[in-house]
């Protein structure tokens, strides 16, 4: 092979296992994959295969329990509930995914102690008594001497589990991000006084004697990789820090991050999978689009690498192939996808032949991953609404052709006309605009949200691939219908701006004027809404050096981190909003706009805030009268996306999905 991404397609080893490429599928928890009986269920493991297909080398289960004291039966797959089935389970995977070259660790995690979402777990357990990182109401009691020691035993019991399985290698997780093997290792979590205390190497003294139990019982030969995270970027409790912003770590800093990365190869562990945060910081080890870049974790998988002799592995938004091939040697040994591998499972193959254009992007946005997951549900992807589906939502076929109309070419419009023309419709995509992408063309504009705008192109390339007519600038009526003679029409006619009204002589301009320049902000904005639209345009105008004030009527921005936004990224905005100095009111409504500012009412009080540009950000309302008009003309016609229920990307392109893969 010789091309310009050759380096990632080197072949590399962890211990004596040989990976035919530097690649590994980020491990991402298989919540929702698992049987009642602790085994991978069949959509699980097509999940794993269909990334070995993809060409990637390595593959990585994420979080598999060992054992069922903590975390709830069911949540996720557990070698020692039952051996025999979970064993059954695994093999035929393993067996497929080595079919395509690939290798296959599984990772094994002692729980979430007090990082524990409220009603995730059957107890609430940790190093030290401590209060729950979401809800603090929920007190955590300190594990037992004896217990602690049942627990290292368990994760000895599923390496072997794993071995007997045809698994080549195991994963630890977690010496990273605040999950309880983690709370172990740092002070601030860790009051203990019998040898799991105290000292750093007390402290580490799970892990290490973890490491320890699978050699002894496995082999040397036999891999153990560990996920480890030599900084924590936290605060305080439930307080991370934003980059760029100076503060004092109460977590692991670097300096004993290397001290525990040197003391933990030193045990036997044959690599170190590289990230940085906790769940104080949530943000940091699940990367939200925010960052404004990728591979933040690099230099410290650099730092680290410096320091040990076993390989490095890094992922944490590495879907840049140019910065990840930059990478192998210099910051890391091998470099892993894994949202990228939701989005597009052949990432790998397709860099191999050269098809980089046609990757999938990831857009960041945690909604199906994450999201799903919180809500114990199994993960899926908002841009591949195939992804844990791989043996439901095959695209077949259609019974019989149709002449079929979609109109509007917003991202559920693309994704519906490019499915039923897969399955040998005839499709005619109408946008009443003169570019595709719809109301994302706006919400794309700042630098942060560069990866929507890939997702437009994305689909504007595959449009013309599948041999989609697209027809902009073109309105869809009743009329229009009937002229191209549709057997049956998709509305995905979007959402619009919600208007309000107020007393006063000022007048608001509306977010998308603002986002995209025809209104300009001169100094100092105040922003009517504090949902995610008004937020984001927040942060763009304080980056670019804006003052900006926010006025929300609910008690807390966004939902308050418990609505449909997953936490990572509602943590992360609200952050960086008070980092940047954002004049923050909540519970609070405008009752006056004047020609200079607003007048608000908050916990009974009026006062004024002064600014050059009012913005209103109270939403969209669907779109859907066309959908009204067109529901009694006896063609059959289908409503998707926010002209249906206004929401987020996701919903639009699974609504697409799901029409285009159904009529």
């Amino acid at each position: 092979m010789s091309h310009k991404y050759e380096k990632l397609f080197e072949p590399c080893h962890i211990g004596k296992v040989e990976i035919k490429n530097r690649m590994f599928m980020a491990p991402m928890g298989p919540v929702g994959f698992a049987d009642q009986d602790g085994g991978f269920t069949r959509a699980g493991q097509e999940y794993y295969i269909e990334r070995a297909r993809g060409g990637v080398g390595l593959l990585m289960t994420g979080t598999v329990n060992v054992d069922y004291n903590e975390i709830l039966r069911g949540g996720l797959p557990c070698p020692t509930f039952n051996p025999v089935v979970f064993t059954r389970s695994s093999i035929d995977m393993v067996e497929s995914v080595h079919t395509y070259g690939a290798k296959f660790f599984l990772q094994l995690t002692g729980g979430l102690g007090r990082s524990a979402f409220p009603g995730a777990t059957s107890q609430q357990i940790a190093p030290s008594p401590a209060k729950n990182r979401f809800d603090p109401r929920i007190e955590h009691r300190a594990m037992t001497t004896e217990e602690i020691k049942v627990w290292i035993g368990n994760f000895v019991k599923s390496a072997v589990i794993a071995q007997k399985a045809g698994f080549d290698g195991v994963e630890i997780h977690a010496v990273h991000e605040g999950y309880l093997l983690d709370q172990f290792g740092m002070s601030f979590f860790n009051q203990r006084t019998d040898e799991y205390g105290g000292s750093l190497e007390n402290r580490l003294r799970p892990a290490l004697e973890i490491g320890q139990g699978i050699k002894q019982a496995c082999g040397r030969d036999f891999p153990v990789s560990l996920r480890f995270s030599p900084k924590s970027f936290m605060k305080g409790y439930a307080q991370g820090a934003v980059p760029g912003e100076k503060f004092e770590e109460k977590g692991r800093d670097i300096e004993e991050g290397i001290q525990a990365a040197k003391i933990l190869v030193e045990a036997g562990y044959d690599a170190l999978n590289i990230d940085v945060g906790c769940y104080d910081s949530w943000y940091w080890n699940h990367p939200p689009v925010y960052f404004g870049c990728k591979g933040m974790y690099l230099k410290f998988g650099k730092m680290i690498k410096q320091h040990v002799d076993v390989p490095v592995l890094v992922a944490g938004r590495m879907d840049d192939p140019e910065m990840a091939c930059e990478a192998i040697g210099n910051s890391c040994d091998m470099v892993g996808f894994g949202r990228p591998l939701l989005a597009d499972p052949f990432l790998p193959q397709k860099l191999a032949l050269g098809k980089e254009k046609d990757i999938r992007p990831c857009i960041g946005c945690h909604m199906a991953c994450m999201g799903r997951a919180s809500k114990f549900t199994h993960l899926s992807c908002a841009v591949n609404p195939q992804c844990g589906f791989e043996t439901e939502r095959i695209i077949t076929p259609a019974e019989k052709k149709k002449r079929v109309l979609v109109a509007g070419g917003g991202v559920g419009g693309m994704e519906c006309a490019v499915i039923l023309k897969k399955r040998g419709h005839e499709v005619i995509l109408a946008e009443k605009g003169e570019r595709l992408g719809g109301i994302l063309n706006i919400a794309a504009i700042p630098d942060f949200k560069k990866d929507d705008r890939e997702l437009i192109a994305w689909f504007e390339r595959q449009l013309k691939e599948e041999g989609v007519e697209v027809r902009l600038n073109t309105q869809v009526t009743s009329e229009y219908v009937k002229e191209v003679k549709a057997d049956a029409v998709v509305t995905a006619t979007g959402g619009e701006p919600i208007h309000l009204d107020f007393s006063g002589e000022g007048t608001y301009a509306m977010a998308a004027e603002v986002f995209t320049g025809s209104v300009p902000v001169e100094e100092k904005a105040v922003i009517i809404g504090g949902g995610l639209i008004g937020c984001e345009l927040a942060l763009y105008l304080l980056q670019n050096g804006k003052e900006v004030s926010i006025v929300e009527i609910a008690p807390a921005l966004m939902g308050g981190g418990h609505g449909s936004m997953p936490f990572m990224n509602w943590s992360m905005l609200v952050d960086l909003l008070k980092f940047h100095k954002a004049d923050l009111h909540t519970s609070a409504r405008v009752t006056e706009l004047c020609k200079d500012g607003v007048v608000i009412e908050q916990e009974g009080t009026s006062k004024k805030i002064n600014a050059d540009t009012i913005i209103l950000a109270a939403g969209y309302r669907p779109v859907n009268e066309l959908h009204q008009e067109l529901e009694h003309t006896g063609i059959p016609v289908y409503n998707i996306g926010d002209s249906r229920s206004v929401n987020n990307i996701m919903q639009a392109i699974w609504d697409g999905f799901e029409i285009g893969h159904s009529i």
